[in-house]
């Protein structure tokens, strides 16, 4: 059956749908494990193109809340009871007067995409915050480190290895670091600061801490995979984002000491790391 979209939702097609399949996951109306219908179907149900059905996919499984089975299909995550989706928070996030993120992880990919949707939101008028600060913690790339390095017959540290990561990461932060920052210079938001440091620690983790108010944790899995560099395949180990499974923290937690306790300490381990061993860097 049809589900048409609401031709009034600003938002492209996309996400719409990616919206519709994460409340159905989220309220268990597909449970974790269960296999989600194909992309044929899903872009008939939703009356739209296959490739509108790819992106939305690519979102849900970016959030952790899918993963694929090459040959059998797409299914629910076990854990998609537990997970949470980063973006719908970052973008309550931006309903506040004043925004704050702090980021600590390999690349800023994940958190690239979720400021999508709340910037475009504040050049068209729809959100009005009247700062925003964004911290990014990285990890050094300059400097060897066990992952990411090369896999195979050979492994350990290699300096190629470390700078297609490097490069990804620089790509990434670089355009959240332009985006808030045309964000002031346009005039649409008074204050802003958007600045990333690096440490010289492998980052084998991801967390967010969202307005002094929440955060969201979640380990990388180290994977051995196939890349190419300069052209030639090379087995590396690496760290997936797309495979982490963020928990989620709150001051307004049912348990609130803990939920306060969790956000103040992930603060202030983040703090520790930003003023100690923090380096900055100019993208």
């Amino acid at each position: 059956m049809e589900q048409q979209l609401d031709p009034t939702d600003p938002r492209p097609p996309y996400k719409q749908v990616a919206n519709a399949l994460r409340a159905a996951i989220l309220t268990h109306k597909f449970k974790a494990g269960e296999k989600l219908p194909s992309q044929n179907d899903l872009a008939t149900q939703y009356g739209v193109a296959r490739m509108t059905i790819q992106q939305s996919l690519r979102i849900l499984r970016d959030e952790g809340l899918i993963v694929s089975r090459v040959g059998s299909g797409v299914y629910v995550r076990e854990q998609a009871d537990q997970a949470v989706g980063l973006r719908p928070h970052i973008e309550k996030a931006f309903e506040r007067d004043s925004v704050t993120i702090d980021f600590a992880g390999l690349t800023g990919e994940t958190l690239l995409g979720a400021l999508e949707e709340p910037i475009d939101r504040i050049r068209r008028g729809r959100l009005t915050p009247q700062s925003i600060t964004i911290r990014m913690l990285l990890p050094d790339l300059s400097q060897p480190m066990a992952v990411p390095s090369r896999a195979g017959k050979n492994p350990g540290d290699d300096p190629a290895v470390r700078a297609r990561v490097e490069k990804i990461a620089n790509r990434s932060a670089g355009e959240i670091l332009e985006s808030i920052r045309e964000l002031g210079e346009l005039g649409l938001v008074s204050k802003v600061a958007a600045e990333v440091r690096v440490v010289g620690l492998p980052m084998m983790f991801k967390l967010y801490a969202l307005n002094e108010e929440e955060v969201f944790f979640g380990f990388y899995p180290v994977v051995e995979r196939e890349v190419e560099i300069d052209g030639k395949p090379v087995s590396t180990f690496d760290a997936v984002g797309k495979d982490t499974v963020l928990f989620h923290h709150s001051t307004s937690d049912d348990d609130r000491a803990t939920g306060s306790q969790y956000v103040d300490q992930a603060r202030r381990w983040f703090d520790s790391l930003w003023e100690t061993l923090g380096q900055a860097r100019d993208l």
